[in-house]
């Protein structure tokens, strides 16, 4: 292993190598370094983490910090009207994310029971109602039609709004602040307003259950008289956030991919009991919160190199799901595989709550629409889809798609 690569100077971005792969630069830092040196915009030296074994070291260690009130986390790319932070950001109530234990375990433990696997497999024939519910409403509409839109996207916002008693006529506010959020390179202005918007909201609707509970995921926590109003719309924020943006990618972004390799998609079509292991080969091969990120809190060795107390680490899980040394030809996607292992849920204390609920979405999704819509295809060629790498989570911005003969 080489220790002679160049220093990237800010994180490598440019999707450079395809739609579905990791920047080429990326790909060679894990190949030659896999714990590499990372010079950020704001002059930070830091550590870029690409290799799979020491992913999941770092993600397991509770030394590599996510509180933000602990340390400074850097940022690897520029962001317009952000300025150069001196000292750690308090933590936002609830927000348990940008928390370490015990603080994270209080919180989190509150949402454990209601995603266990036994109640999401009660939920899993209402979510393939919702779904086949909106497969109907695509399937009334002339193509060609945007998928996001009409389907990737609600398909989850159904399914989170239900299960947090969010009403569903409320979507279109949260979901245009939660794009503003998530977009790289707004302004810190308009990404706090975006914020405070979504929070403000978030703030009525728990109050108005605490006043008076329904049946629902919120009202639960509502009634908990040990989370203040404050961590209640933390929790909010992060289940909504969570629970509609990632699965909405993943919908639309492994349609794209499964359309670019017909031969999957004939394979999956032929054979339904492919489709978990299929999912989680998806999960691994665009693994779309591809950055982590963490704080050193003390001098800690990974991958033969220490990384010294104070800095801020990059955990690149696309990379890591697609490292040789632990997935075989691990740039073809392969919906045989078995991808058990990928971390696209991520690992450790922070791994991901509702990572059940989102396979249970995403098999009903994929299912549903390859069997209704055997004849689906792209409208516009591959490199014209709008591509999210101005965003924080990545996938596509549209996918405009049809599935009627092509005229003759």
């Amino acid at each position: 292993m080489s220790d002679t690569a160049a220093v990237p100077q800010g994180l490598p971005m440019a999707r450079d190598a395809g739609p579905f792969d990791p920047p080429r630069a990326i790909t060679r830092l894990r190949e030659t370094r896999p714990v590499s040196p990372l010079l950020f915009p704001d002059g930070h030296e830091g550590w870029l983490v690409t290799g799979y074994e020491e992913v999941r070291q770092l993600l397991a260690d509770t030394r590599f910090s996510s509180r933000q009130d602990l340390g400074i986390i850097h940022l690897p790319y520029e962001t317009p009207g952000m300025p150069t932070q001196t000292e750690p950001s308090p933590p936002e109530p609830g927000l348990f994310l940008s928390m370490d234990p015990p603080d994270h375990t209080r919180l989190r433990r509150k949402l454990t029971g209601a995603f266990t696997v036994k109640r999401m497999k009660q939920l899993e024939e209402h979510i393939d109602e919702i779904t086949e519910r909106q497969l109907d409403e695509l399937a009334k509409l002339t193509p060609p039609v945007d998928l996001v839109k009409e389907f990737a996207l609600p398909v989850p916002s159904l399914v989170i709004c239900e299960l947090l008693g969010v009403p569903y006529a409320d979507r279109d506010s949260f979901q245009r602040h939660t794009t503003k959020f998530l977009e790289r390179e707004v302004t810190l202005e308009d990404k706090m307003a975006a914020y405070e918007a979504m929070t403000s909201y978030l703030a009525g609707l728990v109050t108005g259950k605490r006043a008076e509970p329904g049946d629902d995921l919120l009202s639960d926590l509502a009634r908990d008289d040990d989370l203040s109003v404050e961590e209640l719309v933390g929790m909010a924020f992060l289940l909504l956030f969570a629970g509609h943006e990632t699965t909405a990618n993943m919908l639309a972004l492994g349609t794209f991919a499964l359309l670019e390799h017909p031969e999957q998609l004939a394979a999956l079509r032929a054979d339904a009991e492919l489709l978990p292991g299929a999912v989680e080969e998806l999960l691994r091969y665009l693994s779309i919160a591809d950055i982590f990120f963490r704080y050193a809190t003390e001098d800690i060795e990974l991958g033969g190199v220490t990384i010294g107390a104070g800095s801020t680490v990059v955990v690149s899980v696309l990379a890591a799901n697609r490292d040789p040394r632990r997935f075989e030809d691990p740039d073809t996607l392969d919906v045989r595989r078995n991808a058990r292992g990928q971390q696209a849920f991520g690992h450790g204390v922070h791994q991901c709550l509702g990572q059940q609920l989102a396979r249970i979405e995403m098999r009903a999704g994929f299912s549903g629409l390859l069997n209704r819509f055997p004849a689906l295809r792209l409208a516009i060629p591959a490199s014209e889809v709008k591509l999210k790498t101005d965003m924080t989570i990545y996938g596509v911005h549209e996918l405009p798609v049809t599935w009627t003969d092509v005229a003759r």
